[in-house]
Formats: structure tokens, sequence, C-alpha cells
């Protein structure tokens, strides 16, 4: 069962919208919505924002609806210049930017006795996402790389060049390096796909209400055909 997680209703309600919907359970305040998408036997969940929120979420995926795949789907701020706003970001791995353990000896990042740093994304699923998006979207750019996430919505420039000073990274957003930590711990596949909604610096409060829409039918259109190569 592939499991599709987004941060609000905007980024789940066209996928609901396209599947056969077979029942809606409830758990931990979240709508957890069965059914098939296309041919696929799929779960679609409004996580809610933030990492406790989407990790609370992608464990739930797994120990109750048995998902064997999670996307998290939905936007994201751009962390690199030659990412516009509408494009899209498929992760090769995720951490957080706000974890901080260096008084115990280990690199900013770092969640402690975790042994590493970033969260892997499987690397199947990211050739599929890539090649689901030339499909879905032939009209924006396709960019892969790290995604950083923290509870923080990114609007300065200060903040920005804070986490690619120590991160890189091609995104910033608030949910995916938690929903990749459970799905590492859980073992089993994830990826993490964010259309571009703003530049995350001075201009990131302007930018984001106009061009959430458009970031979010990409998103719906790209996870869809990807849920058909799965």
């Amino acid at each position: 069962m592939i499991g599709i997680i987004g941060a609000m209703d905007e980024e789940v309600t066209a996928l609901k919208e396209a599947m056969d919907v077979r029942e809606t359970v409830e758990r931990a305040g979240m709508n957890f919505v069965k059914g098939t998408l296309g041919s696929k036997e799929v779960t679609v969940v409004r996580s809610g924002i933030g990492k406790v929120n989407a990790g609370i979420c992608a464990q739930i995926l797994v120990s109750e609806f048995q998902a064997e795949v999670l996307i998290n789907t939905g936007i994201a701020g751009s962390l690199d210049a030659r990412i516009d706003i509408g494009d899209m970001v498929i992760s090769t791995d995720a951490l957080y930017h706000d974890m901080d353990a260096t008084a115990f000896g280990y690199p900013l990042g770092e969640v402690p006795r975790m042994d590493l740093l970033a969260f892997p994304a499987d690397e199947r699923l990211v050739k599929q996402a890539v090649e689901a998006n030339a499909e879905a979207n032939p009209d924006i750019h396709t960019f892969t790389g790290r995604v950083v996430s923290g509870d923080q919505f990114v609007a300065s420039d200060e903040v920005k060049e804070k986490i690619l000073k120590n991160f890189g990274g091609l995104c910033t957003e608030m949910e995916g390096a938690a929903i990749a930590h459970a799905a590492y711990l859980n073992k089993v596949s994830c990826v993490i796909i964010r259309a571009i909604s703003d530049k995350a610096d001075g201009s990131a409060s302007e930018d984001y209400p106009a061009f959430e829409k458009k970031a979010i039918e990409h998103s719906v259109r790209l996870v869809k055909t990807l849920a058909a190569r799965i």
C-alpha cells in the first residue's frame, strides 16, 4: 500500500477527489482516506504542519495501514538560485536544520545516536518521481537533492544563508525529514516531493500566497503519475 502525506487540506483534497474511496478512518485527529488511485492501493492523509504531526502520521500509516511506500507531497521554499518558483524538487535525502546536539559532540543537524546526518530517499522512487514529473509537468524543471526541514517558515535572507552554510540543500520546509526519519526506522521506502512556492527569503511571505495554488497543482499531477508507476 502507498501512503501519501500532505501537510495541508489543499494538498490532499485533489488527490482524494481522484480516488475511488472505500473508507475514512480517524486516528490521532487525522483522517486516513483509504481506496485506489488508478489501480494502486493508497491511503491519503493530511498530517498537519510541523515535524511532530508528520512523524506521527507516518508511523500510523506504517503501523496501522501497512504502508510499504511513503510519499510526502507539498510545497517548499527554494534554497538554490537555479530553482525557480513552480519548479519541482525530489529528495535524495532529508535532514533537520533545527537539530543541535553539538554540545555533546554531534554534527549540527544530526539526531543523537542515529549514526547518520540525513535520512535517505529510496533511489528507485527518486528515479520514478523524476520520470513522472517529466510526464506530468513537462513545462517545469525537476531537481534532485537534499531537503531540509524544521519547525520554521523560512522567510529571511539571514536564516536562509545560515541553512545553506551548514547543510546545503535545495529547499526548506517543515515535515519531510520527520517522514523520512520514520521511514528509515521502519525500513520502508520514502520520497519527498516539493513544488517550490517561494524563495525562502525576504519575499517569501508575499510570494507564498500567490504561488501556492499553482505549486499544489504541480504536486498533485506528479503524485498521481508517480503512483501509477510504483
